[in-house]
């Protein structure tokens, strides 16, 4: 008898530990794609115009005129916005014609 109780614990532990690495396995891949993820924050400053920033979102960034005024007000009262996302990879262009454009831009 105590075989076997020792038996099905031992399956017990098994599927739990089979569950625990499937588990953190997926968390993994979750935090990998996260990581991948990033976004360019666009800062407030006190140089730029409001038409300056929304028509650079537009040009840039491809936003429409809403979304850009928008992301300009956020920006403008809350110190930062975040204005794309992507990977760094597809971000870097962006940052590169932001700053171009002497916009305060970060990619997080």
């Amino acid at each position: 008898m105590q075989f076997l109780l020792t038996l099905k614990h031992e399956i017990i532990i098994r599927r739990i530990l089979m569950s625990a690495k499937e588990k953190t396995s997926y968390s993994d891949e979750i935090a990998e794609k996260q990581d991948e993820q990033k976004r360019l924050v666009l800062f407030n400053d006190d140089y730029n115009t409001f038409d300056f920033v929304i028509q650079s979102l537009i040009d840039v960034c491809k936003h429409d005129e809403m979304q850009a005024e928008n992301c300009a007000l956020i920006a403008h009262y809350k110190g930062k916005c975040p204005v794309k996302s992507g990977s760094f990879e597809e971000l870097k262009s962006y940052y590169s014609e932001m700053t171009n454009r002497k916009l305060t831009v970060e990619i997080k």
